[in-house]
């Protein structure tokens, strides 16, 4: 039988495969480059197989190595906890908790958690990231955040879910215009291509896509937003009409402007807002704690 792999093999691995470069995921490992080429050997003596190739002047994951390397990270994320949890099992609610959140959340809810956690939780700190979902997950799974509060529907397989709430999208338009006429507002094929999204990456634009029924709209101009600050003055320079949260407006973002704003139709699209983690995370209570506060505050 072979020898297991160590997990400081692992490692190695794991950062030639970020680096492709044997003095970078050296200094990223804090050892020598000798040292990690070592080990990076045994690793490859042990599971018999080739994981990286490499020359003089290039530095390639061959696709077993990329297997053992999305294996790998697991694993040393699983370890990771493992030491978390055992330091945190007599202290909970104390240390830095990471925690990541997209930008169309993260200034509608954080001024308001944060406070009550400070309160609640005075020894319990929160170090912030603000991505996009699909960094932000990167990062969950890379052990690199502790947590990470986003908006569904988004591929989460294989992580902690907890969904707190669900926020509904507005209609904003200038005032007068004649989208906002009538008892009711749907979102008609007419609505759709005045509707300005934000840019690639932001799960809003999913979420007005899909309220729309299509796949992909084509902005006037190519015209895309890359916040929703920006997506509001698009409207108010009367580009076009956006969906914005519901969160967003009751925290004033059309304040001081030309622009108004209504709920749409039922059944009105919407997101779930959750709170994400590993399967493994050492801090289920600060996460469970975590997650009470922000339900809390938005039904007051």
């Amino acid at each position: 039988m072979s020898s297991l792999p160590s997990m400081r093999q692992l490692r190695y691995l794991v950062a030639i495969g970020q680096q492709l470069n044997f003095t970078k995921a050296a200094e990223s490992c804090f050892v020598s480059q000798s040292t990690l080429s070592a080990g990076l050997k045994e690793l490859e003596e042990s599971l018999g197989v080739q994981l990286v190739e490499r020359d003089r002047q290039n530095v390639s994951i061959t696709p077993m190595g990329q297997e053992v390397i999305n294996r790998a990270k697991i694993l040393l994320a699983s370890s990771e906890d493992l030491v978390e949890f055992t330091k945190s099992a007599a202290q909970k609610m104390t240390g830095t908790i990471r925690l990541g959140v997209i930008p169309t959340i993260a200034p509608f809810v954080l001024p308001k958690i944060l406070p009550e956690i400070r309160s609640l939780y005075p020894q319990l700190k929160i170090a912030l990231r603000e991505d996009l979902t699909n960094n932000l997950l990167q990062k969950i799974n890379d052990h690199q955040l502790d947590f990470a509060l986003i908006a569904l529907p988004y591929d989460v397989e294989g992580l902690l879910v907890k969904e707190l709430y669900t926020d509904e999208f507005w209609l904003a338009a200038k005032a007068g215009d004649s989208v906002m006429a009538g008892k009711d507002v749907t979102v008609s094929v007419k609505m759709a291509e005045r509707l300005l999204l934000l840019e690639e990456g932001h799960c809003i634009r999913e979420h007005s896509l899909r309220a729309c029924r299509r796949s992909e709209l084509a902005n006037q101009d190519g015209l895309e937003a890359t916040s929703l600050l920006t997506l509001v003055q698009m409207v108010e320079s009367d580009l076009g009409i956006a969906l914005l949260p519901e969160m967003a407006i009751k925290s004033g973002i059309l304040k001081n402007t030309e622009l108004t704003a209504r709920p749409l139709s039922a059944p009105a699209p919407k997101r779930g807002i959750a709170l994400i983690a590993r399967q493994t995370t050492a801090r289920i209570d600060e996460y469970l704690a975590l997650a009470k506060v922000i339900t809390d505050i938005h039904h007051r």
